[in-house]
């Protein structure tokens, strides 16, 4: 059997997945294309396919044969490959870290997403974002992530009270931010155990939070004030990963 029409009532269901409150009611979430859909699979967080071929179905999930009609109804995209996925909300247990990023109000789903791939290239064991941080199921930030979101642990906290609980675990707070304090972050001397705060895009990190970090560092740049966030948080931790 195959489902042509938007308007049945599962389909309908699940196109409320791409409002957060339905991701949250349900603990699901939509993941878009070939790739996606095999990282969720890999990760046994793939709970639903919905494709136009049922050569794309995958073994021990739901399997939905639909029409590409069915398809762009779900679709955030212009031109979506045939398949979708449903995942399940990734349930990491939260351990211990000794690199750990922290993200303050990120607000565009393209740097969220970017910041979690690049996180995880460079060995940071988990991410805390700030209650305010977009959502990470947001079909922007799942796009961006490639698949990364699968691989490394988020936590959406209250920061000031993470970062003082990280402080007692003789975790040193590096703070990103250009003032006449912030030491270049090549003459930084790398700690075992870090965490980094990277801010938002308009106003940077907050000042309740930047005056409990341990230590302000910058990019050097020149001809411009700033770098984009998802730009500067990957040549920190590169800098950070290879010291």
């Amino acid at each position: 059997m195959i489902i042509t029409s938007i308007n049945n009532n599962q389909i309908k269901d699940l196109a409320k997945l791409k409002q957060k409150k339905y991701r949250d009611l349900s603990r699901k979430f939509i993941v878009e294309g070939y790739h996606l859909v095999e990282e969720a699979y890999q990760a046994n967080l793939l709970d639903t396919v919905l494709a136009t071929k049922e050569s794309d179905f995958k073994a021990g999930v739901n399997n939905i044969l639909v029409s590409e009609d069915v398809i762009l109804k779900l679709s955030s995209t212009v031109t979506p490959q045939l398949i979708i996925g449903i995942a399940n909300y990734c349930d990491f247990v939260e351990e211990d870290a000794s690199k750990i990023l922290i993200l303050d109000n990120i607000q565009d789903p393209g740097n969220m997403g970017t910041l979690i791939r690049t996180a995880l290239a460079f060995n940071i064991n988990k991410i805390i974002t700030s209650l305010d941080t977009i959502d990470i199921y947001n079909d922007k930030v799942v796009r961006a992530s490639q698949g990364s979101i699968f691989k490394i642990p988020v936590f959406k906290k209250d920061l000031i009270e993470e970062i003082k609980f990280l402080k007692t675990k003789g975790i040193v707070i590096i703070a990103s931010t250009l003032n006449n304090n912030s030491l270049d972050i090549k003459d930084y001397k790398v700690k075992d155990k870090y965490a980094l705060i990277l801010g938002n895009e308009g106003v940077g990190i907050k000042n309740e939070i930047l005056s409990i970090a341990d230590i302000s560092v910058k990019i050097p740049i020149e001809k411009i004030d700033s770098l984009n966030v998802a730009v500067a948080g990957s040549i920190l931790l590169y800098v950070l990963e290879t010291k």
